[in-house]
């Protein structure tokens, strides 16, 4: 099922492509300051990281039996791997339906104008809006991709309203409702090879 608004604007000058060059000449940069901060971690921290992407809760006790290190070894590991930021949230995972937030959409949405400043604002306006869940600046032919939570259709068509058609910089969006989750989840493949001394 897709939903759609599209209103006929003038283009941007500035082409699609240059702005997709930029973006991947980012995405490289990125990739190369990733590749930098992974390589200081031993396979001990990565399983450490494994089984807490996957159970926040479990007790160092219990991690430090399953990754093989003494609990204190253990522990001063996870304190430096927060310290350092390679975990960034402790979160609870809320089951949407019965908060009563049941239907979920991913949005298309591609801008009139690519202004920083009009992306900056439009960027400051759906991080305040609880509604959505995720948004991703992203290359090909939309600008961003929401991920939005709602209670039906019309709390949607009230969200719409208020940040896709009343935003002059918006050109187009494209609604998708998921029909159901087949996987959902932030968990990060991790490479662990073997095992490493402590």
């Amino acid at each position: 099922m897709v939903l759609g608004f599209y209103e006929t604007r003038k283009k941007s000058n500035k082409p699609k492509s240059l702005q997709n060059c930029d973006l991947f000449l980012k995405v490289g940069s990125l990739r190369n300051q990733m590749t930098l901060d992974s390589t200081s971690l031993d396979d001990f921290d990565r399983r450490i990281l494994d089984y807490l992407q996957r159970d926040n809760q479990i007790s160092n006790q219990t991690l430090a039996a399953e990754i093989g290190l003494s609990p204190p070894a253990c522990l001063r590991r996870v304190k430096r791997l927060r310290e350092e930021k390679y975990i960034q949230q402790d979160i609870s995972v809320l089951d949407p339906a019965k908060m009563g937030l049941p239907l979920m959409m991913l949005v298309l949405v591609q801008v009139e104008r690519e202004r920083i400043d009009l992306l900056d604002e439009f960027k400051r306006f759906v991080k305040a809006m609880p509604e959505v869940m995720q948004c991703y600046v992203v290359t090909g032919r939309a600008d961003f991709v929401l991920m939005i939570s709602v209670r039906d259709i019309e709390h949607y068509d009230e969200f719409s309203t208020q940040v896709f058609r009343q935003n002059q910089n918006i050109r187009h969006f494209e609604t998708m409702v998921v029909m159901s989750r087949v996987k959902v989840g932030l968990s990060l493949p991790l490479e662990i090879s073997g095992t490493e001394g402590s």
